[in-house]
């Protein structure tokens, strides 16, 4: 059984506290249904374990679309956002790939998690898939692997670029540029000419999407070197 561990947030908010944040919904819907097209089993943790909030704007046109819908109006997989898993839950060995999230609100707390940063640094070294969507590349920012060295270094990569920030006009809130960051720490990064088209970045068993509208061609990757994984056993 081929196994997918999603990574979702706790954060509600930006450093205004009335101004709120979330999970972007459809970033976690579209893998989600692309992963369950494969029979594959499907976990979520969260940093904190428990409650993961939405970002109010995933639950609007255009974002808000029939996978986001079904996600949203069912209980049974609601409740899943209730009930995440913690780090300390989670043994990577168990899991093929690990897929983190976004929503502006990973910015927050996905850097800096130690429990995160394990899981990601043990399934990389263990041979899996680790991937990002949007602004879920903030998860990977510090991942250090057991030699020191840091996971994005000389890796190409993409992730929410800083004119999307712009043109989504939340360039002021965001607490920091990550394409700079993922820059800084030798990413080789990447990205689409045109804001919010959809962009997917492969290097190796590290796959990244640009934005919300890259998250089912994320997934698809995923999907495609599992199989290519499989075939050569």
């Amino acid at each position: 059984m081929t196994r997918i561990l999603h990574v979702v947030t706790n954060v509600s908010h930006f450093d205004d506290p009335t101004d709120p944040t979330g999970l972007w919904l459809s970033e976690l819907t579209h893998a989600w249904d692309v992963f369950a097209e494969q029979g594959y089993e499907q976990t979520i943790v969260s940093p904190l374990g428990g409650y993961v909030p939405l970002e109010p704007r995933s639950l609007s046109f255009p974002f808000y679309d029939d996978s986001a819908q079904d996600w949203y109006t069912d209980p049974d997989r609601m409740a899943l956002l209730g009930t995440t898993l913690s780090p300390a839950d989670v043994d990577p060995s168990d899991f093929d790939a690990i897929y983190f999230t976004g929503g502006h609100a990973a910015m927050y707390d996905f850097p800096d998690n130690p429990g995160l940063q394990q899981l990601a640094r043990s399934m990389w070294e263990q041979g899996g898939i680790v991937s990002s969507v949007c602004h879920g590349y903030c998860g990977l920012l510090n991942v250090q692997l057991s030699d020191g060295s840091s996971l994005i270094d000389a890796r190409s990569l993409t992730g929410f670029s800083w004119p999307e920030e712009i043109v989504a006009g939340v360039a002021k809130k965001v607490p920091y540029n990550v394409e700079e960051a993922a820059k800084e720490r030798g990413a080789r990064y990447e990205k689409t000419p045109i804001p919010f088209t959809a962009h997917v970045v492969t290097d190796g068993r590290l796959v990244t999407g640009q934005n919300p509208g890259s998250a089912k061609k994320t997934a698809e990757r995923v999907v495609e070197i599992l199989n290519q994984s499989a075939s050569r056993v």
